[in-house]
């Protein structure tokens, strides 16, 4: 999973310009593992991935960032979350009848993304992403240069095995001082990047895709990072869940599903069963741990 599933940070020298590249496969195939999800689905849940795990290395924080989308299209909702550790998991919910030709504007018509950053420390925050362009990376690009944080903008792609991307991010004014100078590199770079094929920025190493982009220019690769899929759901999350219930009402809704109560995670399939036996315990400060039977 290290070979393939990872984070890689470049930096231009003499230049206020980094970048970033992400490589999923091993995690992406354990997101479309949950569900049958047709092709435009798969490509758009492979790039939201890759951007999700690219912007959390843009973020200097401990928690969860979550990248979600939701349309009144044939693709309902798009949800991805990668932590600082770069855990990822992700979802999708659509409907029937998606044509393999589906880009992003036909999946999701006036499609909104809420980019969401939730530290463990200090407050929370939310940005809000037109889905208006036919790409991911377009609309993400469009959004930072539109904000007022840094200039940013992402090349994306998936195609059901691997999920790809690259990020370019201008930094505050540190070696070019000057203005025009420094809009000058930015469009440079970006321009370059804009030579990308699909199939080169998702088949070429990170090593061999920087030269192919930037062989004149001074490039320092820093360290792997490695991305892995990972689930943060729990038995005591879902217990959680019952005890803002309250146990009469947890009991209640255990006899009228045939005796337990099953939490099933969306992302990873996971099922949590609570029978009577498990819910009083849960109310009697017994905790979470499912019961031992009693010996005789």
């Amino acid at each position: 999973m290290f070979d393939t599933d990872h984070t890689q940070r470049f930096m231009f020298d003499n230049t206020d310009v980094r970048g970033e590249m992400a490589a999923l496969e091993s995690s992406y195939a354990e997101v479309l593992a949950r569900a049958n999800y047709p092709l435009p689905v798969q490509q758009l849940l492979g790039e939201m991935l890759a951007a999700a795990a690219l912007l959390s290395t843009t973020l200097k924080f401990e928690g969860l960032l979550v990248l979600q989308a939701r349309s009144e299209g044939p693709l309902k909702l798009l949800m991805v979350e990668c932590t600082d550790q770069q855990q990822v998991r992700g979802i999708a919910r659509f409907e029937d009848g998606i044509a393999d030709s589906a880009d992003l504007r036909e999946l999701m018509p006036q499609g909104v993304m809420a980019i969401t950053i939730d530290p463990l420390k200090g407050k929370r925050y939310q940005g809000m992403v037109p889905l208006d362009n036919a790409s991911l990376a377009a609309s993400l690009s469009s959004y930072f240069a539109s904000s007022e944080q840094l200039p940013t903008q992402f090349w994306l792609h998936a195609d059901g095995r691997r999920a790809r991307g690259l990020l370019l991010q201008a930094l505050p004014k540190d070696k070019q001082r000057d203005d025009q100078e420094r809009a000058n590199t930015w469009e440079h770079l970006t321009t370059l990047a804009d030579t990308l094929k699909a199939e080169e920025l998702l088949s070429l190493d990170n090593s061999t895709l920087l030269h192919r982009l930037y062989h004149q220019e001074e490039v320092r690769l820093f360290d792997v990072q490695p991305v892995q899929f990972q689930c943060s759901c729990s038995r005591e999350r879902s217990a959680n869940a019952l005890i803002n219930l309250g146990e009469a009402d947890a009991l209640q809704l255990a006899a009228e599903h045939g005796g337990q109560i099953d939490i099933d995670c969306q992302f990873c399939n996971q099922r949590y069963s609570f029978d009577p036996a498990d819910i009083r315990q849960l109310f009697n400060g017994g905790g979470t741990e499912e019961p031992q039977p009693t010996q005789h």
